[in-house]
């Protein structure tokens, strides 16, 4: 690994952990002896990290030279903290893992006592229920969507009944106690709402469908938003 990964990647180490990290741990997550490190952490702080503690004790990350410095208010850091935590509890687990990254990224622009506020929230999230897991790489269907790129799926609706669906997904939504996949079904004609957890299969088409994706996901929120203030209906599994 070039030296300049390795600090990036021990910086992202250093802000993602729980600290003090001692060494040891360290140079394990990046796969070099304690010389090397000690050698990186000196080279973090010659290009103006601020990184306190020695070998043997455990290494804080104060002052994140590679960060702008943020400035947020307490209720904004709360809002921050709140936010990303819910993430990581109704998202998979890639998304729960960027929600800790992003935190950890967003804290280390903070100055000392705004840090102290993330660690100390006054505000809390915790869920009874979490999601069922999805037998599919929700990250591929993220993609088709960032992507405007057709997928083809295999579906089992409520029923049970296996049908093939050449799709335009549009937009992944997090309910209580549901993912829900929006997107234009072809085999339909029509908008659908796909129960993540009933994809048996995911396959990416080459067929693209850019610039249409807003345009579409509007006009599926409209008659959506229609359709429930005539009849009371909450998104139907189909």
């Amino acid at each position: 690994m070039a030296k300049s990964d390795r600090l990036f990647r021990l910086m992202q180490l250093m802000r993602t952990l729980p600290q003090p990290v001692r060494a040891a741990t360290l140079a394990e997550r990046l796969e070099v002896s304690r010389r090397t490190l000690y050698r990186d952490i000196e080279a973090l702080r010659v290009a103006g990290a601020r990184i306190e503690g020695e070998a043997g004790v455990g290494y804080t990350l104060v002052e994140d030279f590679a960060m702008p410095p943020q400035t947020l208010t307490r209720l904004e850091t709360e809002a921050l903290a709140i936010g990303l935590a819910d993430v990581q509890f109704r998202g998979d687990a890639q998304l729960a893992a960027a929600a800790r990254d992003a935190m950890a990224k967003i804290t280390a622009t903070l100055k000392e006592h705004q840090q102290r506020d993330v660690l100390h929230a006054v505000s809390q999230v915790y869920r009874f229920t979490t999601h069922e897991a999805s037998t599919v790489d929700i990250t591929a269907i993220r993609e088709a969507c960032w992507d405007e790129r057709a997928l083809r799926i295999t579906y089992e609706d409520r029923k049970g009944a296996v049908t093939q669906r050449r799709i335009f997904p549009l937009a992944v939504l997090y309910f209580e106690y549901a993912v829900m996949l929006l997107a234009y079904c072809h085999l339909r004609d029509g908008y659908r709402s796909f129960h993540v957890t009933h994809i048996r299969d995911v396959q990416p088409l080459d067929e693209r469908f850019r610039p249409h994706r807003v345009r579409l996901l509007n006009d599926y929120i409209v008659k959506l938003r229609a359709r429930l203030g005539e009849s009371g209906e909450d998104l139907t599994v189909m």
